[in-house]
């Protein structure tokens, strides 16, 4: 059927450009952003991380959702159920639940308070680091199950 082979094609095309938007954005905002930053005083500097990851989080909001949407719309209409995936497929939905919820107590965690204090601490822009850091392995370790689950499929 060629219009539905169509059609889970341009939903794989949203699932990973979601991916690739939700993941490359953390990769720059952490070698890039963050270490260009410490060519400014403290106050700006604070001022435009708070800024940037205003803007990233607005756009994670809109793909975080597409990105989970996309891989359960291909888990249940290619799989017909989450039981018959195999190994890879089970992984990543595991882990982008899982960097979903990160990102979720990243934002009405540690990101809230940074955006309440009138004097925002580093420690807390620390915290948001690290948190993101582990979304980024995570998201890496999900790019890198989804390459490679096809190579070793597991006998049944």
């Amino acid at each position: 059927m060629p219009a539905a082979s169509t059609l889970w094609g341009l939903v794989l095309a949203i699932h990973l450009l979601g991916m690739a938007v939700w993941v490359g954005g953390m990769a720059y905002a952490l070698f890039v952003l963050r270490p260009s930053l410490g060519l400014l005083d403290a106050t700006p500097r604070i001022s435009v991380h708070l800024q940037s990851l205003h803007r990233f989080f607005r756009i994670v909001w809109h793909a975080m959702p597409m990105v989970l949407i996309s891989g359960w719309a291909m888990l249940y209409g290619v799989y017909g159920a989450a039981a018959n995936a195999e190994w890879h497929i089970q992984a990543m939905q595991g882990l982008g639940i899982v960097m979903a919820a990160v990102f979720a107590y990243i934002f009405f965690g540690p990101y809230r308070s940074l955006r309440r204090a009138i004097r925002p601490a580093p420690a807390t822009l620390e915290k948001v680091r690290r948190l993101v850091s582990v979304n980024l392995l995570l998201g890496v370790i999900v790019v890198t199950i989804a390459a490679l689950g096809h190579a070793f499929p597991v006998a049944g």
